[in-house]
């Protein structure tokens, strides 16, 4: 029988091998630094959703009012000075988020505005004016997935 030698593979430092392959991990599930900072209004009626998000994002540094009706969102924007970013469920029981939000639109044009629906985009945004600057995550979301899109869009420019 003949002897066939193969040669070693040539392995690098097992720590930063490890290093590489934590980053490109991170990498891959686009999970970079999601903290911020800023006050958030959440406004959905189902306690387990607002629960799940509320804690998330203050978990990344948020400070979040909450809300299980629009009515009562209304009642916390007329007693908040600053608010960075409104997110609102769709569907909910008397004023809905669609209403909710062409309101925010009007009188704090400064907030910005994400809505969350189980219902696809073009049926869950329906009348609601169909600005640049109203942003949509749809349901059921990951909190990776809540936390990238407000920081994102809380890193947008205004609108003017």
């Amino acid at each position: 029988a003949e002897d066939v030698s193969m040669p070693a593979p040539s392995v690098e430092n097992p720590v930063a091998l490890a290093g590489k392959i934590s980053k490109a991990l991170a990498a891959g599930r686009g999970e970079g630094d999601l903290s911020g900072s800023g006050k958030i209004l959440l406004v959905e009626d189902e306690d387990a959703v607002r629960v799940f998000a509320s804690r998330a994002l203050k978990n990344k540094g948020y400070s979040i009012l909450e809300a299980r009706t629009g009515e009562q969102a209304m009642g916390i924007l007329r007693d908040t000075d600053a608010l960075d970013l409104l997110i609102t469920d769709m569907m909910m029981p008397g004023m809905d988020g669609g209403t909710l939000a062409r309101f925010v639109r009007v009188e704090r044009p400064e907030v910005r505005i994400i809505l969350i629906s189980g219902y696809s985009e073009e049926v869950a945004r329906g009348d609601v004016v169909d600005s640049p600057d109203i942003h949509f995550l749809p349901k059921p979301f990951s909190l990776g997935q809540l936390a990238t899109k407000v920081k994102d869009v809380l890193a947008m420019p205004p609108s003017s």
